[in-house]
């Protein structure tokens, strides 16, 4: 099918789910207390008489999430900026104001501290902020392979070299005292030069094992040259160095609230772009200039096509949940980013993917887009973290809301501190769950794609701050979100596949802190009881008895991804080692990969060029038809 651009999509009917505005199903005024005349909701409190919770808060939002504050549809506050100087010079107006850098004649200019700005990216320095967990110090102890020619060795303290001074002030001011394992290697690997396949376990630190190496090589080498492109629209197009791409508009506001942090006082500006929002406010923030852009596919190829972007000095790319973009749809989108623009080939930039699963198929097309990688696997990656207790309660379907309501209603300390996260297959079902705790006096709310993005980011916003502790969701919430003091995940509606049961009980036990996870499974999840069954072997945890009855009574019991019954392959093992393969420049053997057999149905054959570049030209992207599934 061929690749149609977002802006286009309203009359030719294709678009991308995670950045394309939807509309919200619910009726008559949203969740939240904003009415249209015919709201009976008001806040939380009017359903079914109930005085309810958080009030009606209209359309306040927090920290700029509106127009004209400091958050997404604005950027940061900084105005009046502009590329100037001269004499390669690289500054924009009022830097000092905002806390923004300069870079003149090869050297790092910090800008003085903000304090206004410093507790709004850090917090306050006088309030408690959550430590690291009790079993933090036991990451050392986490296996870890590294896979490919000439490795670095690893750091074991946050030092400079090889991290930059200034950055190394911004990882103080978040209270972060030593790298995670995957920090260890990755943050000397990417220092090095290399492209990097990283797989941690969920909770592990992954946002600052590409965002630390990245930030510290920006700073330290400073902006690439704005080019001229010989008319008066140039000067409005953005010229990034590094791009981050997300799978979720969620995980893309995590990531450039995280980049803004460690980018503080310093030359980089960073800006998001995402679906379901003011494309307007973003073509302005992007105007005034972008070092590191963190997007969602969809919105990105939104720009791109409207030459608002341009690629072209890239040189490091992050592909965020990799796993998920490959295999969920977004290959083709990401094939045109890369591959599609202006952005330099593998060979003259850097390619970094981190996940918490790469199963063998998509390690295969991954290796489309990267050069003489190096593959890190940190723990039993596709496994959980074993600071995670994981329980699975036999319970039939129309049970479910009576034992949801004895497991809320339960005085254990474990289940009544924090936040809890109800995760369920369908949009309708978030809805209906989150109505019916809120009638039984449980204060929830949910999320889901038909959700407006306000709506979305206002539910996120109620549940971290615990206004709103219950929160029900779909599979948007389930990839890569760091909420903190999330002590419980219920996995309501088990997913069909264990690799994304693996992400969903990951927003628990965190940082080395305990979490509880709970799956209510009956005879209808059969197919994904062997894996589960290996999963918890693998993580040290109980095996119900009646898990074991239903996996002898199950032909095969494996699930696959979107149905396609591949099983479980293993995720934590790099394929070019142990399954073969050739991968880029690396000689790891021959490579020819048709996707059909598997139900992706694609025409993808590598001609063994050096980069691994795909047959797939630069707008149109066909598909062979296969017998399972067109999937995207």
């Amino acid at each position: 099918m061929a690749y149609v651009p977002p802006h286009r999509s309203r009359t030719e009917g294709s678009g991308d789910s995670s950045s394309s505005p939807v509309s919200s199903s619910r009726k008559g005024g949203d969740f939240f207390g904003h009415d249209d005349g015919n709201n009976s909701r008001d806040g939380y409190g009017s359903y079914g008489g109930n005085r309810g919770y958080g009030g009606n808060r209209g359309n306040r939002g927090y920290s700029g999430y509106g127009r004209g504050g400091r958050g997404y549809g604005e950027g940061y506050g900084q105005r009046d900026n502009g590329y100037g100087g001269r004499n390669g010079s690289y500054s924009r107006g009022d830097n000092k104001r905002y806390g923004q850098g300069s870079f003149t004649d090869g050297v790092h200019h910090p800008a003085p501290k903000n304090e206004k700005l410093e507790r709004e990216l850090f917090g306050d320095p006088a309030e408690e902020k959550a430590p690291s967990g009790i079993n933090f110090d036991n990451y050392d102890d986490i296996p870890v392979e590294v896979s490919g020619e000439g490795t670095p060795d690893p750091i074991n303290q946050f030092t400079s070299p090889p991290i930059n001074e200034l950055l190394l002030e911004n990882i103080e001011l978040s209270l972060f005292n030593k790298p995670t394992p995957v920090q260890k290697y990755s943050i000397p690997i990417v220092g090095s030069g290399r492209d990097l396949m990283a797989c941690a376990q969920t909770g592990s630190g992954k946002t600052g094992g590409f965002l630390f190496p990245v930030l510290s090589s920006l700073f330290e080498n400073g902006p690439s040259p704005v080019a001229n492109e010989g008319n008066v629209f140039a000067r409005r197009k953005a010229y990034p160095s590094a791009l981050v791409l997300a799978p979720t508009r969620e995980l893309a506001i995590q990531n450039f609230e995280e980049a803004r942090k460690y980018a503080y006082r310093s030359w980089v500006r960073v800006c998001v772009v995402y679906g379901g929002s003011d494309i307007n406010s973003q073509l302005r923030n992007l105007e005034r200039g972008c070092d590191l852009i963190v997007a969602t596919p969809g919105r990105l190829n939104d720009m791109l096509e409207r030459g608002r972007v341009s690629l072209k000095n890239i040189r490091f790319l992050v592909l965020d949940e990799a796993d998920r973009m490959l295999d969920m749809g977004f290959e083709p989108q990401i094939r045109h980013i890369v591959d599609g623009c202006d952005m330099p080939c593998a060979k003259d930039r850097q390619t970094l993917m981190f996940s918490a699963t790469f199963p063998k198929e998509i390690q295969v097309m991954a290796r489309d887009f990267l050069d003489n990688y190096i593959f890190l696997s940190v723990g039993k990656v596709g496994s959980t973290s074993e600071n995670i207790t994981q329980r699975i309660l036999y319970v039939e379907d129309d049970e479910k809301k009576s034992s949801l309501l004895d497991i809320l209603s339960a005085t254990d300390d474990t289940l009544t501190t924090g936040l809890t996260l109800i995760f369920v297959e369908t949009k309708k079902m978030a809805d209906i769950l989150s109505d019916f705790l809120i009638s039984q006096n449980f204060p929830a709310t949910s999320i889901h794609g038909d959700r407006t993005q306000s709506e979305r980011e206002r539910a996120l916003e109620m549940f971290k701050t615990g206004r709103a502790p219950i929160l029900v969701a779909t599979a948007v919430a389930a990839r890569g979100l760091d909420i903190p003091n999330v002590t419980h995940v219920i996995n309501y509606d088990l997913p069909g596949d264990v690799d994304d049961y693996v992400h969903r009980i990951g927003r628990t036990g965190r940082a080395g802190n305990n979490g509880l996870a709970t799956a209510f499974l009956n005879r209808g999840n059969r197919n994904v009881v062997k894996d589960l069954i290996d999963l918890l072997h693998d993580s040290n945890q109980e095996v119900p008895d009646f898990l074991s009855n239903i996996a002898r009574e199950s032909p095969s019991g494996r699930g696959g991804r979107g149905g396609r019954g591949r099983g479980r392959s293993t995720p934590y093992k790099d394929y070019r080692k142990y399954g073969g393969g050739n991968s880029g420049s690396s000689n790891w053997g021959s490579r020819s990969n048709g996707y059909g057999d598997n139900g992706y149905g694609y025409n993808n054959s590598s001609s063994g060029n050096g980069n691994g570049n795909s047959s797939y030209g630069s707008n149109n992207y066909s598909s062979a038809s296969s017998s399972n599934s067109q999937w995207w």
